[in-house]
């Protein structure tokens, strides 16, 4: 069934003519969505009725929002079978991710119910006798928001809440090809009681989105998305004096040491590297295996990838869906044929596959015999790939995993407490795994990398009141 889309704003889902179409990535017939485009006049409509709303919002009591925010948790696990199995439909990962995606995004909206009665200040004694030193967590104000496709639910989710508990009115523009996927959050969120204005969804092009580190009336920006794109609206948000945080990527490595359990390391690999269609900011893309495991890793995983079922999102029996687009699987593509001409080896996958259905399908693929200046140990390829580097030991995998200008996860698989905690102190990522995949973090805690993956203060978790806050210190004397 195909459903219209377009603007929330202050309240209300604004009249317009369908330009795009939102298609089913496993199967070009079925078409998701028509949806509105809109240009700088709806951008402004948003952020003017973000603005109206934001002292009322900021002056509501925390319980107040906490239980909008609670309400909206509650409705999201509530739908999450029929939500679910929109994401999936319209993003291509598999029935159980797209479920458990809706899932995590209620739990999210639950936890920052509970945050916003949470935050709290300081009382501090004065260097002066007789005064007395308080401080206290304000709103920002609004807030503009892009997010991806890839977690289309989880990652507007992760933005909103902590921005809404906070006290902050919300602009938020979603990627393109999952606009039903977002109007469904907007859905539960006007169900849930959000007042006019407070959150506010547009379906608008990046260069009418990109207004949103240049208007007056925006505190803050938070983008999920490319380094390039990231980078000019950083430079743009600065300059106007909006506080920015950017979300960018990774190149993820997964070390794997002689002494891991070959198992384990496999499953660990598969699930890090593969699953979702490869197609997450924190998935294994660089698996570096110790010499004296390399042959019985490679040998094992490629045996584990042939098992796997490549098919229709909403069938239960496939482990793997299409990638997201058609751009998508070119690019992908594309990269693996600068491996093979580089001199790497496609041991197994890496072609597009003909199904029942016509949709954007590909094989995973695994890379062996490279090094690490070739392009697919460099560029994020964001798909069901992953290359693999043979080192000596420890030292020469540390340094290979260091080598990248990305730093957002890292892993090792390893039954040895002394390379893993040196892992840990020594690698350059904003989060480590030892013995899980790189991909799959808890909504509760700090998400971030280092060098160009990020940019600005962590989210989620407790780490998101410094982003969406200001502090602000008084004085009393008595």
């Amino acid at each position: 069934m195909t459903q219209f889309i377009t603007h929330f704003i202050d309240g209300d889902w604004i009249k317009a003519d369908a330009v795009g179409l939102s298609l089913n990535p496993s199967d070009l017939r079925d078409v998701v969505a028509e949806v509105a485009d809109g240009g700088q006049d709806i951008l402004e409509q948003a952020i003017s009725a973000a603005h109206r709303a934001s002292s009322g919002w900021a002056a509501l009591s925390t319980e107040a929002r906490s239980d909008i925010l609670n309400r909206a948790g509650s409705l999201l696990m509530e739908r999450s079978a029929e939500l679910g199995r929109l994401l999936s439909r319209e993003e291509g990962k598999t029935l159980a991710e797209g479920q458990g995606e809706v899932v995590r995004a209620g739990r999210i909206f639950q936890y920052f119910a509970g945050e916003a009665i949470r935050v709290h200040g300081q009382m501090l004694n004065s260097t002066r006798l007789s005064v007395e030193v308080a401080t206290r967590r304000e709103p920002l104000g609004v807030v503009g928001l892009i997010t991806p496709w890839n977690f289309p639910m989880a990652i507007p989710a992760w933005k909103a809440a902590p921005a809404l508990a906070f006290g902050n009115t919300v602009v938020m523009k979603v990627a393109s090809i999952t606009p039903a996927t977002a109007a469904a959050l907007a859905k539960v969120l006007e169900d849930a009681g959000i007042p006019p204005g407070v959150f506010n969804l547009v379906f608008v092009r990046g260069s009418v989105a990109a207004g949103l580190a240049r208007d007056h009336r925006i505190s803050a920006l938070s983008f999920t998305g490319s380094t390039g794109v990231g980078r000019g609206l950083a430079i743009s948000a600065v300059s106007n004096g909006i506080r920015v945080q950017l979300e960018m990527g990774g190149k993820n490595p997964l070390v794997i040491l002689d002494d891991a359990d070959v198992d384990r390391a496999v499953s660990v690999a598969l699930d890090g590297a593969f699953f979702g269609s490869g197609q997450r900011c924190t998935a294994s893309s660089r698996l570096i295996v110790a010499a004296g495991i390399h042959d019985r890793f490679v040998s094992a995983l490629t045996k584990k990838l042939a098992e796997q079922r490549v098919g229709h999102a909403l069938d239960p029996a496939t482990n793997i869906g299409p990638v997201a687009s058609q751009e998508q699987l070119e690019s992908i593509l594309s990269f693996l044929k600068v491996a093979r001409e580089e001199g790497a080896k496609i041991d197994i996958g890496g072609e597009k596959l003909s199904l029942e259905h016509e949709g954007y399908y590909l094989s995973p693929a695994l890379v062996t015999e490279t090094s690490p200046e070739m392009t697919i140990n460099i560029e994020e390829v964001f798909g069901p790939v992953a290359s693999v580097l043979k080192v000596s030991g420890y030292e020469e995998a540390l340094n290979a995993a260091n080598g990248t200008k990305l730093g957002l996860s890292a892993g090792i698989v390893t039954s040895s407490l002394k390379y893993a905690h040196d892992f840990k102190r020594r690698v350059e990522a904003g989060m480590v795994m030892v013995n899980l995949p790189t991909a799959g973090v808890d909504y509760h805690v700090p998400f971030g990398g280092t060098k160009e993956s990020s940019y600005g203060s962590r989210e989620q978790g407790f780490s998101a009141v410094e982003f969406y806050t200001q502090t602000k210190t008084s004085y009393t004397s008595w």
